[in-house]
């Protein structure tokens, strides 16, 4: 079958000039560098990477399964929609980090509530158990199609006045600090891969055990208040991290001198 690639005889020859290949289209996708047109044909990728067409097609064979692009016959193929860029070089709320507003980004607000914290959310609050805070659940949609699926927790004082406010087409963030006068400082971070379960693949219209990508965030007043605990489910082929990384020496071991005999 064309674009199945395995190990060992002729099909994993293949493997690594796919492997680069891949890449290098896929950061020219993303970075639009086709915009509406074309890719260049199967002929002229072929000439460009000094590969042959097999090659070329199992190439395009993974971008198309990815979700990058779709082949039309007798037409080309076409990139089918860029990822947004979730930049990670600062805090920023969803629509801030992609410098858009409500034209682009609309919560659907699944829920907005107060609810007794689990001992795992007030930890991280640092509430008591069974304390009153405040939870909001929602999906978030870029362009019209589902981007991510957002659970947040808050201390009560803090979240309940966002229950009065306009959560369907405003950033967190953007309430809590422009709203409420609650200037952020910092936050916690992790992130890794999860395959999305039946409980949040029909709200993310995508199948059961879609790649997604899980942030849990918890995000802290500039006086080092813990404010905002997030889980958020990313879709895989909606959105990509990036941001710039410096890299400052490490302090060197205090290593004591060995003693002389």
């Amino acid at each position: 079958m064309t674009g199945t690639i395995t190990g060992g005889g002729a099909a994993g020859s293949r493997i690594a000039p796919v492997r680069r290949i891949r890449d290098v289209l896929r950061t020219r996708i993303l970075a639009g560098v086709y915009g509406t047109r074309p890719l260049p044909s199967e002929a002229q990728l072929a000439a460009e990477f000094r590969a042959s067409r097999n090659i070329v097609r199992d190439v395009l064979t993974l971008l198309r399964t990815e979700g990058l692009v779709d082949r039309i016959p007798g037409v080309g193929t076409f990139v089918v929609s860029g990822k947004a860029v979730h930049g990670l070089d600062r805090l920023r709320g969803l629509a801030e980090s992609f410098g858009t507003g409500p034209a682009r980004v609309v919560n659907q607000v699944l829920l907005a509530d107060a609810v007794p914290a689990t001992p795992a959310v007030a930890e991280r609050l640092e509430v008591e158990a069974g304390t009153e805070v405040i939870a909001l659940e929602r999906v978030r949609m870029l362009d019209g199609e589902p981007l991510s699926l957002d659970a947040s927790y808050l201390p009560a004082d803090v979240g309940r006045p966002l229950l009065e406010m306009d959560l369907a087409r405003n950033d967190v963030f953007v309430l809590l600090e422009q709203e409420l006068g609650l200037p952020l400082g910092a936050a916690e971070l992790s992130i890794e891969a999860i395959a999305a379960d039946r409980t949040v693949a029909d709200l993310l219209r995508v199948r059961d055990g879609f790649p997604l990508l899980f942030i849990e965030r918890l995000t802290y007043t500039d006086s080092g208040r813990p404010i905002d605990l997030e889980f958020v489910r990313f879709r895989g082929d909606r959105m990509s991290l990036a941001g710039w990384l410096h890299r400052t020496p490490d302090p060197l071991p205090n290593h004591s001198s060995p003693e002389r005999g």
